[in-house]
């Protein structure tokens, strides 16, 4: 009887430590997605998805969340105008901004996240470098990575301006669970 007691506890005692680091994780609304490139710089907002994160388990981990483009802020509001029009975001046509992910891996530093972006109907694979810091009753993604306006059809300067190739693109996610 002992030993069925124990082994009862013992199960109960993985159980819980099985749900409760299995990361099913609720984005706060104290996020911020900042992106910065020569001639233009600002802020995405309306982040919205799932995300599962499971440091122990990176093979079950997912993410799959999407911005508004016409969220996008650059402090100018006839530089985001343009940018919400057919040669950037082109937002009548393509409303959101997605991120999928694919796979998963520990690096020396964090982790990193091979996924899907899609913007402007165009879908490339995309490497995001993160860091995951774990609390009681939540945690905080920040990761950063680089994408190439053109590879999604973004042409032009916005008024007239020279805009840079490359864009660096910096989260920070709160969570809870």
């Amino acid at each position: 009887m002992k030993n069925k007691i124990l082994l009862l506890v013992f199960l109960s005692t993985i159980t819980l430590t099985a749900f409760t680091t299995l990361g099913s994780w609720r984005i706060t609304e104290d996020y911020a997605i900042r992106f910065s490139g020569q001639g233009a710089s600002g802020t995405f907002s309306d982040l919205e998805g799932t995300i599962i994160f499971t440091p122990n388990n990176l093979a079950a981990s997912k993410m799959a969340v999407s911005v508004d483009a016409s969220t996008i802020s650059t402090g100018n509001s006839i530089q985001d105008k343009h940018a919400r029009g057919k040669k950037w975001f082109d937002v009548e046509n393509y409303p959101k901004i997605s991120f999928s992910s694919k796979h998963f891996e520990k690096t020396a530093k964090g982790y990193r996240v091979l996924g899907d972006l899609e913007m402007r109907g165009v879908t490339k694979e995309v490497s995001v470098l993160f860091t995951f810091t774990n609390a009681a009753s939540g945690g905080i993604f920040e990761g950063k990575m680089n994408v190439n306006r053109y590879d999604f059809g973004i042409e032009g300067p916005i008024m007239g301006a020279v805009v840079a190739r490359d864009f660096e693109v910096q989260l920070r996610v709160p969570v809870t669970r």
